[in-house]
């Protein structure tokens, strides 16, 4: 897209424009109302196996009946993982590197554009989750993006790039999360003397579990090149990255906000690689949450310059709060979104749909000062 001398103005004043859904400040703004993003995590139908190879296809029936389902509940959005570990996309040659999206065919791009389409039929916003770091998988191929530069620039130009081209003037494309949970992989308790790149504060508060693999300056170098790659390829993209729990995305309370931009940028060296708004996730422990949970604050409370999207939370971890009062609470207390774990429903940590259906309704039609939840797509553009 033509950066207009508007287009840069605003976008320099924190104006994200363009595009489809935009930014303005801590709100998210479409068709210029402020919205609430209300949903939940699609995540997936088959783990790691979803989308290219003309996987789709298979899949089809199981997304079209869980968006139906966020859309009779009326909810607008859903957070969808895509490659993951690498299973089957993006496509990994002997070396490491990666080749494209696929085996050649273009499937991929079909797959995700058909799943764009389907959502869009029903007024639902999709962001695409790119990469998991909360369990392993198929770890080498995710390594080597994380702790090579030249196979991530591979992964860049020979995938994100053309992905991103592909499907950035869709209206039911909302944003991109580039990786859920990079703390489960993280090391913490690591001394730095740049503050960024210094977990010492992650010590005892169970980051690393998935093994503690890689420094923060890694994580957020990787962060940091994928998100200018999609930002120098589509400027009004929003794009995030969901955090494990507020500890890492904020600077209150001893915490400390590693995905802020001067982190970003410190970590990977590209100004436009920063993120356009904040996603984090909240379960309880034990039966409590931590006293610096989104459950326990005002948005306000968080300082942050941009929006906050509580991007996976459920009742089973609620610390006694209903599902419907989760979704209300979020709402009220200046949050920009809400998306339950997990639509599928299909592992022993997850509300049930039916459930988080109801959560999704408690904010069906909703118009107030936490933002329109209706959202028509036809009209986009």
């Amino acid at each position: 897209m033509l950066q207009t001398p508007v287009t840069v103005l605003l976008f320099l004043t924190g104006l994200a424009v363009g595009g489809y859904v935009t930014r303005q400040g801590t709100n998210l703004i479409h068709n210029g109302q402020k919205i609430f993003l209300s949903g939940a995590n699609t995540a997936w139908v088959a783990y790691g196996y979803d989308f290219g190879n003309n996987q789709y296809q298979y899949r089809r029936d199981r997304y079209i009946y869980l968006m139906d389902k966020v859309k009779e509940a009326g909810g607008n959005s859903m957070r969808t993982w895509v490659h993951i570990e690498g299973a089957t996309s993006p496509v990994f040659d002997s070396n490491g590197c990666v080749t494209g999206l696929d085996k050649g065919d273009g499937s991929f791009v079909k797959d995700f554009i058909q799943y764009l389409d389907d959502a869009k039929e029903r007024n639902i916003l999709i962001f695409p989750c790119l990469w998991n770091g909360a369990l392993k998988q198929n770890h080498n191929n995710l390594q080597g993006l994380i702790t090579d530069s030249h196979k991530l620039q591979c992964y860049i130009d020979k995938a994100l790039i053309p992905w991103v081209k592909a499907v950035k003037d869709h209206p039911a494309l909302g944003g991109w999360d580039i990786i859920n949970e990079m703390e489960g992989e993280i090391k913490p308790g690591v001394h730095d003397s740049e503050p960024c790149f210094d977990t010492t504060f992650l010590v005892n508060s169970g980051a690393g579990w998935a093994g503690a693999t890689y420094t923060a300056e890694q994580f957020l170098k990787f962060i940091n090149w994928q998100v200018d790659a999609i930002r120098r390829t589509d400027p009004t993209a929003l794009v995030t990255a969901g955090s494990w729990s507020q500890r890492s995305q904020t600077d209150k309370w001893n915490d400390k906000n590693l995905y802020s931009d001067e982190c970003l940028v410190k970590a990977g060296g590209k100004t436009q690689g920063t993120l356009t708004f904040y996603s984090t996730h909240s379960y309880d422990w034990q039966g409590h949450f931590s006293a610096d949970a989104p459950f326990k604050h005002n948005f306000s409370e968080y300082g942050l310059d941009k929006p906050l999207v509580v991007a996976e939370f459920n009742s089973m971890h609620g610390e006694g709060m209903t599902i419907e009062q989760m979704f209300q609470y979020l709402y009220t207390h200046g949050y920009a979104g809400a998306w339950s774990w997990h639509a599928q429903a299909d592992g022993g940590d997850t509300d049930p749909t039916d459930t988080q259906m109801r959560g999704i309704a408690a904010l069906r039609g909703k118009h107030e000062a936490g933002g329109v939840v209706p959202l028509d797509l036809s009209g986009s553009g």
